[in-house]
Order: structure tokens, then C-alpha cells, then sequence
């Protein structure tokens, strides 16, 4: 079956960038033009979702506006000849069908993910953090459908990180099938570093079948009293194969302010409106430190 619905869990509070994110969604942080959420929005109808559910909280008001038509923007910009301003503002509301439904309790992912039962219904599905901007040739997302299509089972994006970053992230241990493809045997929420089974962290996309709704309604809270979604895919690995794509690309962790710092630059690099004039004036900051 063709994996067609995506969920994307934006009820997080973004503490990390307070006081920026107390009154406006973190994924509504602009990198250069347009907000973090977009991208990852971009990402997923580029791989071929056609529904997306955005699993939000309260104060996420902003990005239901801004995936909305704006009707009064579109006439005054039009009215002042700016078409190709109102083209592309038309175009945000355009990219996909997308629906919303509200996360009552900060309970966690695993619970995020539950809310998205009756959307999904017996599909296979995806789910993509906002947090995670990943620049790859082809879309990340797309990585794991191709994985996906040919398993025919749940699929984790892998990164390798440094030993000393593991405790951040969901861990896997894992058997190679193929260049970048793996057999998940095993999965740790946040290890310490000596106890991590590997180096491969488990990034914001996954590719998952129905089955983890079963066992997330049933799932007890893990680490930081939260509902985790790597727990629940442990329990979904006893019963069916479960794998891994260590996609290529550059993933920035823009839920992190140095990450975020960095996304920004490496994109402004590369437009070509002002990549030029923007390396200049980093050299001659550079320069003069």
C-alpha cells in the first residue's frame, strides 16, 4: 500500500528558545523566508504525502494561519502589482491537504502519534518532526519510502552521531542489509554513552505501519514520564521486521540554537539572490576577528 498520510507533532513547547517561543510556535521560526515547518512540508509533498495531519496544542494557532489561504494579503499585494508575492503566498495553502487535530496533554510523541489513530486509520504512514531540516539531494523522506516500498516494514531514519551526543537521541542496534539499510534488532531511548549499542541515532522521519497503535494505546510512560515513541516501536520490532535508512544528506537540529545558527547560514550560502554578497560579508567578519 502506498504511503500516502503523513503526521507532523508540533505541540512541543520550544523551551529551548524562549522567549522567541512564547507567544509565536517554534516551527514558525523563520530560516531566512520562511518558516521551519515549511520545509519539512515541502520535503514530504516533494516524496509524494498527500494528506498531512499536524498534531498541534494550544498557542499553534500560527500555523494553521499561515498553511491557510489569506485572501485579504493575496488582493492588497495584487492591488500594489506584486503578483509573484501573491503567487507564492497562494501557493503555501495550495502544497497539500492537511488537517488538524489538538494534543490536549504533553505526553509525548508516542502519545502524539496515538492522537493520529482515526487519521490514519489501517495505513501505512509517515511521521516528520519539524525540528529536524535536512537538505538532501533527494528528499530524505523519500529515502525511507524507497526502503519502505521494497521491505514492505516500518523504516527509522539513522545518523550516525558522535559517542559523546548519543544520551540525546533514540538509538538502534542494528544488523547492514545494504549499502545504508539496516535490520533493527534492538532500540534505546536516550542510552548513556557507555551503554549505547551503536553510534546510530534515530532522526525525526519515520516510515510506520498501523500496528504501533496498538501498542501505543497500551504503551506506559517512559523517560521524563512521556509516552515514547521508540519504546513503542521496541515492542512493534518482536513482531515485525523493523528498519533502518541512514540517509544521505545534511540534517541541521534546529530544535538546538547552534543548529539552528548553522541551518541558516548553509542556506543563505546557497541562494543565489544573495549567497554571494552574504559569503563576502561573513569573510570579512572573519577576517577581522
Amino acid at each position: 500500500m502506498k504511503v500516502k498520510k503523513a503526521v507532523f507533532p508540533v505541540a512541543g513547547l520550544g523551551t529551548r528558545f524562549l522567549p522567541a517561543t512564547k507567544a509565536s510556535p517554534k516551527e514558525m521560526l523563520p530560516l531566512i523566508d520562511k518558516p521551519l515547518v515549511q520545509y519539512v512540508v515541502e520535503e514530504a509533498v516533494s516524496s509524494g504525502i498527500e494528506q498531512i495531519l499536524f498534531v498541534t496544542g494550544r498557542g499553534k494557532r500560527a500555523i494553521e494561519d499561515h498553511f491557510d489561504i489569506a485572501f485579504e494579503l493575496e488582493s492588497i499585494l495584487r492591488q500594489k502589482g506584486n503578483s509573484e508575492a501573491a503567487q507564492e503566498v497562494r501557493d503555501i495553502a495550495d502544497l497539500v491537504s492537511i488537517y488538524y487535530v489538538r494534543q490536549k496533554e504533553a505526553l509525548g510523541l508516542g502519545h502524539a502519534i496515538l492522537c493520529a489513530r482515526e487519521f490514519i486509520g489501517g495505513e501505512p504512514f509517515a511521521v516528520l518532526l519539524g525540528d529536524d531540516i535536512i537538505d538532501a539531494q533527494t528528499p530524505c523522506l523519500h529515502q525511507l519510502l524507497e526502503v519502505y516500498n521494497h521491505y514492505r516494514g516500518s523504516v527509522l531514519a539513522l545518523e550516525q552521531v558522535p559517542p559523546e551526543n548519543i544520551s540525546s537521541y533514540g538509538c538502534v542496534k542494528a544488523n547492514t542489509i545494504s549499502d545504508r539499510v539496516y535490520e533493527v534488532t534492538d532500540l534505546v531511548e536516550k542510552p548513556k554513552r557507555e551503554e549505547a549499542p551503536s553510534d546510530l541515532a534515530i532522526i525525526g522521519r519515520y516510515v510506520l505501519t498501523p500496528e504501533i497503535f496498538p501498542i501505543l494505546e497500551k504503551q506506559e510512560a517512559g523517560k521524563g514520564g512521556e509516552i515514547q515513541l521508540t519504546d513503542a516501536i521496541k515492542k512493534l520490532s518482536t513482531r515485525e521486521a523493523i528498519y533502518g535508512c541512514r540517509f544521505e544528506g545534511t540534517r541541521y537540529d534546529c530544535g538546538d540554537k547552534l543548529g539552528f545558527l548553522k541551518a541558516t547560514v548553509d542556506m543563505a550560502l546557497k541562494r543565489e539572490e544573495m549567497g554571494r554578497q552574504f559569503e563576502v560579508f561573513l569573510r570579512e567578519r572573519l577576517s577581522i576577528s
